[in-house]
């Protein structure tokens, strides 16, 4: 085998050229820090965000079962005079469609 020339392979260049940069990247520039920032993240509700936001807080605080009507609906019932519209109850489950 025969070498000829001093020019490194390209393999071998390609590793001298990224040896090089490595060097260079953990070299520090300067000693001075860079100077701290005090930004704190802040939100801003608009004043629709806290109608809504009030809202919620009432509808929490309603009884999830309203009894006043549960008792008129069972006194109704127990009395006979209840009645059920049926086109009332089909057009209803026609919009749930």
């Amino acid at each position: 085998m025969k070498i000829e020339g001093t020019r490194p392979s390209e393999s071998q260049e390609v590793q001298l050229r990224t040896q090089r940069l490595g060097k260079q990247e953990t070299t520090p520039a300067t000693n001075e820090t860079p100077p701290k920032e005090t930004k704190t993240d802040q939100v801003q509700l608009s004043g629709k965000a806290k109608e809504i936001e009030d809202l919620k807080n009432v509808i929490n605080q309603m009884p999830e079962i309203r009894t006043d009507m549960v008792e008129a609906l069972k006194k109704s019932i127990q009395a006979g005079s209840y009645k059920v519209d049926s086109f009332q109850v089909a057009g209803k489950i026609l919009e749930e469609i």
